[in-house]
C-alpha cells in the first residue's frame, strides 16, 4: 500500500537516549513480502534481570491472544520482565486455538534463546484481524535469528517494524533529573487508524532505566495513559491489540522507588506522562488521511468526565470532521455534537471559539461574528476548538484529526 505521507510527519527520527539495561534487534519475518514490501516486521527487546514493567490494554471484548497473554503474564510475574516480541502484519486477534498455539511457540523460542521465565515474557501483534498463522510458529522460529543479534536498540527501524498504515516511524525520548541521575525514557508508538479513547488505542512502549516497583509504575502509567492515549481519537474505533507498556531496568544502580512519599517518584511519574503524551500526539498527527491536528477543549461542564463526553463526541464526529477537512466554519456542527452527548448543559451559556475567533456565545452565534475570520481559524493545519457548557467546573482536552476522503481510501484497500 503506497501512502502519502503526514503533512505532520518529522524531517527526521529524533535521537533517543540510550536506556541501560536492555538490548534490541529486529528481522524480517515476511508478513509483508506478499505485497512486495521487504522490509523488518518483527523485533526483539530483551531486559537485564530485575527489570520491572506495567501495562494497560484494550477494553475490547474481542481482545486479542496477545493482549490476553500480556495480562495473565503480568498478573502471574507481578510485573517482572524478561523479553518482549512484537509483530506487525497479523494482529493475532480473533484467531481461536491457534492463536493461542502461536503464542506458546513464540513463548518457547522466547525461553530457550534468552534462558527466560515464560511468564516474564511479553508479546504484541497489530495486523490484520481474524487470519491464522499458517505456521504457530511462523514468529518464534525468527527469535533465534534476533536474540543472536542483539544489541544496542536502534529504536528507528524498532519503531519502523511495527508499523502498518503508519507513514512515519514514532519515537520520543529525553533524559530527566530524578534523585542523583540522569535517567533515561526512550518510547515507540504504532497507531494511524482505529484509533479511539479506550486505552490505549494503538501499540505503544516506553523504556526507562529508573528503578521503580511494579505497583509504582502501574499507578504512573495509568495516570499517564488518562491525559495521553485515552485522549486522543482518529476515528472512534477500538483495536483488538491496544496495548502500552513501560519497562524500567533499574539500571542506574538506585534504590527502587516504591512509595508515592518518595521525593522521586512525582519527577518520574511527570517525565512518564510526558513521553507518553508526546507518542500520542504523533499518533493523531498520522491519522489515517489526515490534514489538520485538533485539539478540543471542553470546559464548564458537571464534572471532568462529562467534559471528557463532549470533548469526544465532538471530536469523533463525522460532520465536525468532514467540514474542517474543507476549511468550513461550520460551528452548527459542534453545537450538535455538544447536544448528542446526553451531557449537562446550560444551553443559554453555551459558548464556542474557533482558535481565538468566537463564534457562538449565550446560546446563540456570536453578535461579532466574522464568517470570514472564522472560515481562516479552521483552515490552518493545526486547529483548537474551546466549548464552554457552563454547567459546573469540569474541563477535559481530546486531540483529533479531520476526515478525508484519503482515509476511505486507505481503509477500503487495507487488505489489499
Amino acid at each position: 500500500m503506497n501512502l502519502k505521507p503526514s503533512p505532520f510527519a518529522p524531517a527526521r527520527f529524533p535521537d533517543l537516549p540510550e536506556v541501560k539495561g536492555l538490548r534490541a534487534a529486529t528481522a524480517s519475518r515476511g508478513f509483508y513480502a506478499g505485497r512486495g514490501e521487504p522490509r523488518d516486521d518483527v523485533f526483539l527487546f530483551a531486559f537485564d534481570p530485575g527489570t520491572t514493567c506495567a501495562g494497560v490494554f484494550t477494553r475490547s471484548s474481542t481482545a486479542s491472544a496477545d493482549v490476553r497473554w500480556c495480562r495473565d503474564a503480568l498478573a502471574a510475574s507481578n510485573g517482572q520482565a524478561a523479553a518482549l516480541v512484537v509483530n506487525s502484519g497479523n494482529s493475532n486477534a480473533f484467531t481461536g486455538a491457534k492463536g493461542v498455539l502461536k503464542n506458546d511457540a513464540t513463548l518457547a523460542a522466547m525461553m530457550t534463546a534468552l534462558g527466560c521465565e515464560k511468564h516474564a515474557c511479553y508479546l504484541g501483534a497489530t495486523g490484520v484481524i481474524g487470519e491464522p498463522l499458517p505456521d504457530p510458529n511462523y514468529v518464534g522460529s525468527i527469535v533465534p535469528q534476533m536474540a543472536s543479534a542483539l544489541g544496542a536498540p536502534d529504536w528507528q527501524a524498532c519503531a519502523r517494524a511495527f508499523m502498518t498504515t503508519d507513514t512515519f516511524a514514532k519515537g520520543a525520548g529525553f533524559e530527566r533529573r530524578i534523585g542523583d541521575h540522569e535517567i533515561a525514557f526512550s518510547g515507540i508508538a504504532k497507531g494511524s487508524g482505529m484509533i479511539a479513547p479506550n486505552m490505549a488505542t494503538m501499540l505503544a512502549y516506553v523504556f526507562t532505566d529508573a528503578a521503580v516497583s511494579p505497583e509504582l509504575l502501574d499507578r504512573a502509567l495509568r495516570s499517564a495513559c488518562d491525559q495521553s492515549f485515552n485522549a486522543i481519537t482518529v476515528d472512534s474505533d477500538t483495536s483488538t491489540s491496544d496495548s502500552l507498556m513501560v519497562f524500567a531496568t533499574g539500571a542506574k544502580g538506585d534504590a527502587p522507588i516504591i512509595a508515592e512519599s518518595d521525593p522521586r517518584y512525582p519527577a518520574f511519574a511527570d517525565a512518564l506522562s510526558d513521553i507518553c503524551g508526546e507518542l500520542a500526539m504523533l499518533i493523531v498527527k498520522d491519522g489515517e488521511g489526515a490534514s489538520k491536528f485538533i485539539t478540543i477543549h471542553v470546559e464548564g461542564a458537571a464534572s471532568d468526565a462529562s467534559a471528557r463526553t463532549i470533548a469526544t463526541d465532538i471530536a469523533n464526529s463525522p460532520l465536525v470532521k468532514t467540514a474542517l477537512a474543507a476549511n468550513d466554519a461550520n460551528w452548527g456542527r459542534v453545537v450538535m455534537a455538544v447536544g448528542k452527548s446526553g451531557e449537562p448543559i446550560d444551553l443559554e451559556a453555551l459558548s464556542i471559539w474557533f482558535g481565538d475567533v468566537q463564534v457562538a456565545e449565550a446560546g446563540g452565534r456570536s453578535e461579532d461574528y466574522d464568517e470570514a475570520r472564522a472560515s481562516a481559524a479552521v483552515a490552518e493545519p493545526e486547529i483548537t476548538i474551546r466549548v464552554r457548557v457552563g454547567a459546573g467546573p469540569g474541563r477535559s482536552t481530546v486531540y483529533t484529526c479531520d476526515l478525508t476522503h484519503a482515509y476511505v481510501d486507505i481503509n477500503g484497500a487495507y487488505r489489499t
